[in-house]
């Protein structure tokens, strides 16, 4: 079954396309809550707050952690690199109930990065991915969006270049990553192939955002791969897009490559 963070109590008052937890409370009342709020506003400013890129994420990264833990929400140890870099990358909480995963999803796709191949639906997922990270791993990135063959085959066919791109991708380069941040119409391509038979990728990224097939895409994928077997991860709702699936990517590619330190990455 997929799987995300144990909450208690969970996120009340805002559905899945709200962002963030909602206003803290505090005994004493609204007195109280303001000062709690204007306490940790000087303790993530310092005295002169942080100005070396590792110390700015180090210091972000502590404060998700401790609103995390503020609203009652421990994430499993698997998962939480990745849950929190999405927090990161978009300040919004909601990702800590949104990201789920299937079995070992992240062990596995980890170990795929390693000397292999993230095929990614757009070149701004792609510019997004970490380049020491993927040296550090011999690993590469790919996005057949722009191939002109691609755009000729999807109008000569009535579909969409991303859909395209897809069934390309996992004909040419089978048992890559296959990461989707933008076009809902390539992670039901991926799903529909994966379903057939006709696709066995080493791990699927699910995190498209918008309105139109948006978040049926996301269920028929996460539920097709936890029946094929495959490996998962998929923000479910509305909320994605091109830094949410590189943030999901740099997470794995961190965790392999021993580089969830900032410091570690200059």
């Amino acid at each position: 079954m997929a799987h995300l963070g144990h909450q208690k109590p969970r996120f009340h008052g805002h559905g899945p396309d709200q962002a963030g937890p909602p206003v803290p409370t505090a005994h004493g009342g609204r007195g109280g809550a303001e000062r709690k709020g204007a306490e940790r506003k000087e303790a993530e400013r310092g005295s002169a707050g942080p100005s070396a890129p590792a110390d700015i994420e180090r210091g972000s990264m502590e404060i998700i952690r401790r609103e995390l833990s503020e609203h009652g929400i421990v994430l499993p140890e698997e998962t939480a690199a990745v849950v929190e870099r999405a927090i990161h990358a978009t300040a919004d909480f909601d990702y800590a109930r949104t990201l789920r995963f299937t079995p070992e999803a992240v062990a596995k796709g980890s170990k795929a990065l390693r000397g292999g191949t993230i095929v990614t639906d757009t070149e701004m997922a792609r510019a997004g991915i970490s380049k020491a990270a993927l040296r550090a791993l011999g690993a590469e990135t790919r996005c057949l969006i722009g191939d002109p063959i691609i755009s000729i085959e999807a109008k000569h066919r009535g579909k969409t270049r991303a859909s395209v791109a897809a069934e390309h991708a996992v004909k040419e380069l089978p048992g890559a990553v296959l990461v989707v941040g933008n076009a809902p119409t390539a992670l039901l391509r991926i799903a529909e192939l994966i379903e057939k038979g006709k696709a066995r990728p080493a791990l699927v990224i699910g995190a498209p955002v918008g309105f139109v097939n948006v978040v049926e895409s996301k269920e028929r994928a996460l539920a097709v791969c936890e029946a094929a077997g495959i490996p998962a991860i998929v923000a479910l709702g509305r909320k994605g897009g091109s830094t949410v699936a590189a943030a999901i990517c740099n997470a794995l590619l961190y965790t392999e490559a021993g580089l969830l330190d900032p410091s570690s990455r200059t």
